[in-house]
């Protein structure tokens, strides 16, 4: 047990999978928990181990983000609670069909979770953050964001957007005491898989990763300041070099005149 405290985290899509082991590995290093999810049953499952495990305070927080009373009463929640250090935005779903085979408000509703619902409790938890000198915000992405190829193209765009969003944020925050993660795992052994209709026996051993060691992966990147982790990847100096060519663009993706391939605009004045 122990017996440290680092303030309260809230975890979204707590009740099974990786915000479970979340959880537990949180409790474990000195938190209190607000565990959010749908499923009360499992929430209240939960709580009941981890209090029993860990001596931590554990509250259950029944709530469907695809709610907008039950998001605005997560988001209230955040904004009022100022124990809490450190929101997990672990709550969303994928799908592995292509756009043209999906059902489109299923694809609305991903929208609305992995974007929406992301967006809305990282503002009602950063300005008390900023506030309060300090905090932890953990996104979790996937790799998609940055291999939108493989999965469908909507849940690629969420996750595409998480990152982006991330990186953002840890730019705008960064001076003020408040650290943020986007985590991007690969495949997981998850509930995540049938709820994308791609069942997780039909995927190589080689390539799924126990949730276990996802979240512990992720955690000890946290640890070591990573602003993106993605706890497959052999050689942190890959995303180096990929994050390096990003930014060697910069310079370049914005002048007065089109690249001269293009053959357009105004001719330049002598």
């Amino acid at each position: 047990m122990n017996t440290q405290h680092l303030g309260t985290a809230l975890v979204t899509g707590a009740s099974s999978g990786i915000g479970a082991v979340y959880a537990d590995r949180l409790a474990r290093r000195g938190y209190d928990l607000i565990l959010v999810a749908r499923n009360r049953d499992r929430l209240n499952q939960l709580a009941t181990r981890l209090t029993d495990a860990t001596g931590r305070s554990v509250q259950v927080f029944p709530a469907d983000l695809n709610n907008k009373a039950e998001l605005a009463r997560v988001e209230d929640l955040l904004r009022k609670d100022q124990s809490i250090t450190t929101l997990v935005n672990n709550a969303g779903f994928g799908a592995g069909a292509p756009l043209l085979d999906s059902d489109i408000d299923t694809m609305d509703e991903m929208i609305s979770l992995n974007v929406t619902a992301l967006t809305r409790l990282t503002h009602a938890a950063a300005p008390g953050f900023v506030a309060r000198g300090g905090g932890t915000i953990i996104n979790i992405a996937s790799i998609v964001a940055i291999a939108p190829e493989l999965l469908n193209g909507v849940y690629g765009g969420t996750k595409a957007y998480v990152l982006a969003f991330s990186q953002s944020l840890h730019h705008e925050l960064a001076g003020k005491g408040v650290r943020v993660q986007a985590v991007l795992p690969g495949a997981t052994a998850t509930e995540f898989w049938g709820v994308a209709g791609v069942p997780i026996e039909h995927l190589p051993t080689q390539i799924v990763m126990s949730s276990e060691d996802m979240v512990d992966a992720s955690l000890a990147g946290l640890d070591q300041g990573e602003l993106v982790t993605i706890p497959a990847l052999p050689e942190a100096a890959e995303w180096a070099t990929f994050e390096g060519a990003r930014k060697q663009l910069a310079p370049n993706l914005s002048h007065a005149q089109p690249a001269a391939r293009y053959g357009v605009g105004r001719k330049q004045v002598a």
